[in-house]
């Protein structure tokens, strides 16, 4: 019973991770998705500062001796796949993104088992085959045939680029020292910075209004910080492959919230997301030790 509201916390960081496909699908209508990523992180970085010094009470001076690895991550995962993203919402719904993007955790895996020259393994071959099946048939409109045509999405593509980008960031950030909290704080403070010249100049020409200003908040606030932090203390007392089953419920919980506003919901994208899902949860498992995985490498600091 004490270790249940860790679970709860688990659902809540994917609820608010799934808001952000919400949301940057009416923001984006008026904000570019660099625009909306750099305003993004800029009001969130101050919020993860105080949230690290908190969590993690960090040394600041260790923290950014790494600072070359910390800028490419920014670059990677909080610019990258950021951006990738909300030019995606553009183009797609958001629950055919998120199912997209579910894919995710068993590329990693699979990636980090070939990196650390692990074989793959028949159930893992499974469930990534399933997985990208399932992607397929979304990207398709379960008509397979205009894959073969070239006949897609343009926002799929852009999300497919997001899952490069962001396997790219999480297998490099396990070579971090520092903190995930921290981590994030400081990458965060580094992509303001670094973004800043390119972004003061544009602000004159922003006019957000209605929806979008209430969304911008929220995904400054819910996504990119408290799932950043309900993640983390959830991880380390579940551990990281438990927690990551829970990433399934991304793509159910953007298709949910979708249809409460009326974002249409395709049966082809039903039929892909439960493939993903299914594939997702087959791969990314693995039969639990006498030891917990609580210590091991898992998903870092989630940043969605």
């Amino acid at each position: 019973m004490r270790s249940g509201k860790f679970y709860v916390f688990l659902v809540l960081a994917n609820l608010f991770w799934a808001g952000n496909f919400l949301f940057g699908s009416v923001v984006v209508d008026q904000l570019s998705p660099f625009l909306l990523t750099a305003l993004r992180w800029a009001a969130a970085a101050p919020l993860l500062i105080v949230l690290a010094i908190v969590v993690e009470k960090p040394r600041w001076r260790e923290a950014l001796r790494e600072w070359p690895m910390h800028l490419l991550l920014a670059a990677l995962g909080l610019v990258g796949f950021c951006v990738f993203s909300y030019e995606a919402l553009r183009h797609t719904t958001p629950t055919d993104a998120a199912v997209v993007g579910a894919i995710n955790p068993a590329i990693i895996a699979v990636v980090a088992g070939l990196m650390a020259r692990e074989r793959v393994g028949a159930r893992r071959s499974a469930g990534i085959i399933v997985s990208l099946v399932g992607v397929l048939v979304v990207i398709s409109g379960g008509a397979l045939g205009s894959l073969l045509r070239f006949d897609v999405n343009e926002g799929h593509v852009w999300m497919l680029g997001a899952v490069v980008v962001w396997t790219g960031y999480t297998i490099l950030g396990r070579r971090l020292s520092t903190g995930p909290v921290t981590a994030s704080a400081v990458q965060a403070t580094l992509t303001t910075i670094v973004l800043a010249p390119f972004v003061i100049p544009q602000l004159g020409d922003v006019s957000l209004h209605g929806s979008a200003i209430g969304g911008l908040l929220y995904i400054a606030i819910f996504p990119s910080v408290l799932s950043l932090a309900l993640w983390n203390v959830s991880v380390k007392k579940v551990g990281a492959s438990t927690a990551g089953v829970y990433l399934n419920l991304l793509p159910i919980f953007t298709a949910l919230l979708g249809l409460a506003v009326g974002v249409p919901l395709s049966l082809a994208t039903v039929l892909g997301g439960a493939l993903v899902v299914l594939g997702v949860t087959v791969t990314s498992t693995r039969r639990r030790l006498p030891a917990d995985d609580r210590g091991g490498p898992g998903p870092r600091g989630q940043l969605r």
